[in-house]
């Protein structure tokens, strides 16, 4: 922690402050994309995009998960965070990333007994049954268990009504990655389902 601490102390010496670019953040924020991923402290978005503070806002959780879209309006952090980027920030780009070595992915995966995490386990329900009855070999690699769950989430991200009404206007585009946490490639999900490492 200490480490870390010093850092805060020691940000404004090792940023310029006094340039234009921090200075524009105060007027507003205006990101291109809303970064949809895990919470596992190896992914890191803007080190991943090489973005800039104000490029990407995100929303971080355990498995990249993107809840239903609840009608009844209750509350929620994710839906929330969706429908301000979508409604109010203008956000042209969604982005599901999965990730390698991911700890949730690979509890759904071994059927891991959660019952000492009951909140974790809750959360992991959203998503095991459309997991565990996608059919394909009796035990698939983790690889492929987290990249069925990105197809997923993006599934369940077009029944979201704002980002549902922007995408059939031509005004949103969805995108499904997986990060290799070992390599740094990232795969992009193509038109036909299938994940792939595109030259830059």
């Amino acid at each position: 922690m200490k480490a870390l601490l010093d850092r805060a102390r020691s940000f404004k010496r090792r940023v310029d402050f006094e340039g234009d670019e921090y200075r524009k953040l105060a007027v507003g924020q205006f990101p291109e994309a809303l970064f949809i991923t895990c919470s596992d402290s190896r992914v890191i978005p803007a080190l991943i995009t090489g973005a800039r503070p104000g490029e990407i806002f995100e929303l971080r959780n355990a498995g990249n998960i993107v809840p239903p879209h609840d009608a009844q309006g209750t509350a929620g952090g994710e839906a929330a965070t969706i429908e301000y980027a979508v409604e109010v920030l203008g956000v042209q780009d969604v982005v599901v990333c999965g990730h390698s070595h991911c700890g949730a992915m690979g509890a759904l995966r071994h059927g891991t007994d959660l019952s000492a995490l009951p909140r974790v386990d809750a959360w992991l329900d959203m998503v095991r049954p459309a997991l565990e009855g996608a059919g394909g070999p009796p035990e698939p690699a983790l690889r492929e268990v987290v990249q069925l769950n990105v197809r997923h989430q993006l599934d369940v991200l077009r029944g979201h009504p704002a980002v549902r009404r922007r995408t059939e206007a031509g005004r949103l585009r969805l995108h499904g990655w997986y990060y290799e946490v070992d390599s740094g490639r990232v795969h992009e999900l193509d038109e036909d389902g299938l994940f792939r490492v595109h030259g830059s």
